[in-house]
């Protein structure tokens, strides 16, 4: 007879740990980290996130990312902005190890901006950055309610200067006409309606995920021109509200330069809010065979 002995010694890591490791820079790649071109960009901006969370909970002193504000209530660190630069995401493939170089940096009181280098082998393929501030619902389960918060052990240190903050609340206050080239406030060329779904396209907070907004913006230019195949060079995206699971997203091409390398795509929820504003540049496209 054999007999399986466990010590009883054996004990889950900490969160703390698990949270070190899951900023560890090396990562081998596989399948869920690719498309048929290359590392997976939604992908990619999902993992960055969830760093961009673990980081600002390690700046800190949090033994895990459960933000809070004063009173006690749930808080999210939620994205103002992200800026993909320089992307060559087609270098990557499978079995490769994918190298993230991250730091953080506050942005003025609020707000935090983190960098991520990326490379693979000695071969750079991008650099990301993201901007959040901390926010909470004013009404629970309603993602129109979100508005700005405080925690109750954020740190005051004064912040560096970010030009993609300083965009990001341009956009926001309409005092930026053009961005990538493209007028911000022009009539919409064509549009496209998505209907998100509760299971895929929100996250653990209930919240609609702000690495959807770039995916929704790359499905309607499929609808729009679809015989081309575009890879991403350099991509903004600013965020000025949500949705709540249900709802439906317009997405309409805004503007774009001639032979459509460059466009701007403007997201609305269904009372006409604009929620977010995706600028792309892509790189050499190619006819699909």
């Amino acid at each position: 007879m054999n007999l399986a002995i466990f010590p009883e010694a054996i004990r889950a890591p900490t969160a703390r740990l698990l949270m070190e490791r899951a900023l560890e820079p090396h990562l081998l790649i596989g399948m869920p980290h690719l498309t048929p071109d290359g590392l997976s960009e939604t992908w990619l901006m999902k993992e960055l996130g969830h760093r961009h969370w673990l980081m600002l909970a390690r700046d800190l002193g949090m033994d895990d990312a459960d933000f809070r504000t004063p009173d006690g209530a749930e808080a999210y660190a939620a994205f103002c902005a992200t800026a993909l630069s320089n992307a060559d995401f087609a270098a990557v493939k499978a079995n490769d190890v994918l190298t993230i170089r991250s730091t953080l940096h506050p942005v003025g009181r609020t707000q935090t901006l983190t960098r991520h280098h990326l490379s693979c082998g000695e071969r750079p393929i991008g650099t990301v950055e993201l901007l959040s501030l901390f926010v909470t619902r004013s009404r629970a389960g309603d993602n129109r309610s979100i508005m700005r918060t405080a925690l109750s052990n954020r740190r005051s240190a004064a912040g560096v200067e970010s030009t993609l903050a300083k965009t990001a609340a341009a956009l926001r206050a309409g005092t930026l006409r053009s961005h990538f080239g493209l007028a911000s406030d022009s009539a919409p060329l064509a549009s496209h309606r998505f209907q998100p779904d509760r299971l895929q396209e929100f996250n653990g907070a209930g919240l609609f995920y702000c690495a959807e907004f770039q995916a929704i913006a790359s499905r309607a230019l499929a609808c729009w021109r679809p015989a081309e195949n575009r890879t991403i060079r350099d991509r903004d995206v600013f965020f000025f509200g949500n949705i709540d699971a249900g709802e439906t997203i317009e997405a309409e091409l805004a503007a774009e330069t001639p032979n459509s390398p460059t466009q701007l795509c403007r997201l609305k929820r269904s009372d006409g809010k604009t929620i977010g504003m995706v600028f792309s540049n892509y790189r050499a496209g190619r006819i699909l065979r």
